[in-house]
């Protein structure tokens, strides 16, 4: 084995974090396109910049002004991208606590959006696992909502297909086992950008959208036509931007051009609440602030004041 490929398979170990313990498109177009897109998938590899940026005992913690869109009207909120390094078992689907040829080095990223309605909070998180190197889909992806009348749990294993199981406080939601071939999954976007912007799929695309826009939508789990395109402004930020006509629904993730590429903010744009109340709204993340640190390690009473340089 290249010594290049041993350390990688090491480097996840000696972080702090590791110490401390969708549907099939029958068209040949669009099969053609997913060929093409894991043909240059396989060949991804991170840079020495790269490795030293995310290899260093840390989490990034970036921290926004959250607007939702929620039953025809906009909330005030907060939300967290939380990127860190760790090495993930595809034998436990979980991070890796010992050494194993079988663990994968992954960047995970804990989403959370936290909102209140009326008198009672919704608290949303994702977490994905996405591969540092080659395929660009993440072996895990999980996603959990709960607020006053319930709560769901959406969770993807990547199996070769990509298997889903959601259970639901909802009557009729729960399902077990959907198989999905492998398709390009909206969630992991927000970690390929981060590490191989060039790469980001552009044009004609079959997407899984968020699992947040899929729960609280209540939307058939499923690859829906969209069509992705960049632009980058005179401030060398970047617009990613997508659009889902059947759904109705727009998202724009705006991220630094230059290394390590953070993410600005967003913009998500669809149809909010039923009947009367049903109109278009636009949700956005608007960034406060952003530190490197291994939060884990900050778990005392004395170590609150992070919270109020990230301004939650």
């Amino acid at each position: 084995m290249k010594k290049s490929k041993i350390l990688l398979l090491l480097l996840p170990l000696l972080s702090v974090c590791a110490a401390i313990s969708l549907l099939s498109f029958s068209s040949k177009t669009t099969t053609a396109m997913h060929a093409s897109s894991q043909n240059q998938d396989n060949n991804r590899k991170m840079s020495d910049e790269a490795k030293q940026y995310w290899y260093d005992g840390k989490a990034e913690i970036s921290t926004f002004q959250l607007t939702q869109a929620r039953y025809g009207e906009l909330r005030e909120g907060t939300a967290s991208l939380v990127y860190v390094t760790e090495p993930f078992s595809r034998t436990s689907n979980t991070k890796a606590d010992k050494s194993s040829s079988d663990n994968v080095p992954v960047l995970k990223l804990n989403k959370t959006h936290k909102f209140i309605t009326g008198v009672y909070p919704y608290s949303l998180m994702a977490s994905s696992f996405f591969p540092v190197e080659d395929h660009s889909t993440s072996l895990k992806l999980a996603s959990s909502i709960q607020e006053w009348c319930g709560m769901t749990y959406l969770e993807m294993k990547n199996e070769g297909n990509l298997r889903f199981s959601l259970d639901s406080y909802f009557e009729g939601e729960s399902f077990q086992d959907k198989k999905l071939n492998t398709v390009i999954l909206e969630d992991d976007l927000w970690s390929l950008l981060r590490l191989h912007p060039d790469q980001l799929p552009v044009g004609k695309l079959a997407i899984v959208p968020s699992m947040f826009y899929l729960q609280l939508r209540h939307i058939d789990l499923d690859a829906y036509e969209a069509f992705a395109s960049i632009e980058k402004t005179s401030d060398n930020t970047v617009h990613y931007s997508i659009q889902y006509p059947s759904l109705e629904r727009s998202l724009s993730i705006q991220f630094d051009g230059a290394f390590p590429h953070a993410v600005k903010g967003w913009k998500e744009s669809y149809f909010s609440g039923y009947g009367s109340r049903r109109q278009r709204q636009e949700s956005t993340g608007t960034l406060i602030n952003a530190v490197k640190l291994d939060y884990w390690n900050k778990n005392r009473n004395a170590d609150a004041h992070w919270r109020e340089e990230l301004g939650i």
